[in-house]
């Protein structure tokens, strides 16, 4: 139906002819979440997803509606996803090695894990800016790997991405052994013990990537010992994305040794390999008996 001549909506006579839609014009620079908030989307995304950032755009839909209702994204960081989450997971690539710099594999595609992937961060974003690498998502939790699994399928990853659930300590130690280039984690676990369990997922000369928090080197200057002892190497600090986003994200680095040991599986120090050496190094102790109690073997004379 026409609307009615100079109602709001129609056109005059003599009104200019609207310009002819662009169907290739580019998405919308806002997102909205269940909650209402909206947030613009910055402009560093299409620097940092490129061609792929039609796919970022639905990734975050996703995240802000099926991941809020299923409890792996909070209600009130659907205001926020871009910036807090994605640009924050993405800027990572910055910090991963092309196939030429890493040893290890002789596959084509660097092949990385994200440890305890929850709802794909910084798994998902860092695979959309880095279609060369070859990503795992690690991740106990069905549910979340549900998500995760539909997540991959509805971006057309499936050939770049892998979502396997598990736990971390379990990946390396049963079969089929499986050991990466590079193990990336985000806030999982204190850096001591976290070094622990990716150190036997990651191949000699691999790298370890943490993705930490403000206070990292306090944590760090904490960690250290451990880290060292386990057998982490090149132990240093970067900062990822200064000058796309506002807040760089920084990212604990380090090298496994080719020496080093597969550790404890996270459960600290030295390990329990190192702490059973101790003891069958130092000599044992002679029990001493009391006068109520007697030694084990000895009996009180009467």
């Amino acid at each position: 139906m026409t609307p009615p001549e100079g109602k709001a909506g129609g056109l005059r006579p003599d009104d200019p002819l609207p310009p002819p839609s662009d169907s290739s014009a580019a998405p919308a620079t806002t997102s909205e979440g269940p909650t209402g908030a909206v947030e613009v989307v910055p402009d560093a995304a299409r620097t940092v997803f490129g061609d792929r950032f039609g796919l970022a755009v639905r990734y975050v839909e996703m995240l802000s509606t099926a991941g809020v209702e299923r409890g792996l994204i909070g209600p009130r960081e659907t205001g926020r996803l871009w910036e807090r989450h994605l640009l924050n997971s993405a800027v990572l690539a910055e910090a991963v090695p092309t196939r030429s710099a890493s040893p290890g594999s002789d596959e084509a595609a660097l092949e990385v894990v994200d440890v305890g992937s929850g709802a794909g961060l910084p798994g998902i974003p860092l695979a959309l800016a880095r279609p060369d690498l070859r990503v795992t998502l690690l991740e106990p939790m069905e549910r979340r790997c549900r998500f995760l699994a539909e997540a991959v399928a509805e971006l057309g990853l499936a050939g770049q991405v892998e979502v396997v659930r598990g736990r971390a300590p379990d990946v390396a130690e049963l079969p089929p052994h499986r050991t990466f280039d590079v193990t990336v984690a985000r806030a999982v676990a204190p850096l001591g013990r976290l070094g622990a369990v990716l150190l036997p997922m990651t191949r000699p000369g691999g790298v370890m990537l943490a993705l930490r928090g403000s206070r990292i080197l306090e944590e760090l200057q904490a960690a250290r010992s451990d880290l060292d002892s386990q057998g982490w190497r090149e132990v240093n600090v970067m900062t990822c994305g200064a000058g796309l986003v506002d807040e760089p994200t920084r990212v604990l680095c380090a090298t496994r040794s080719p020496q080093a040991t597969q550790g404890d599986g996270g459960r600290g120090r030295r390990g329990a390999d190192d702490r059973q050496a101790r003891r069958t190094t130092q000599p044992r102790r002679p029990r001493e008996g009391t006068r109520d109690r007697p030694a084990r073997g000895r009996s009180r004379s009467t």
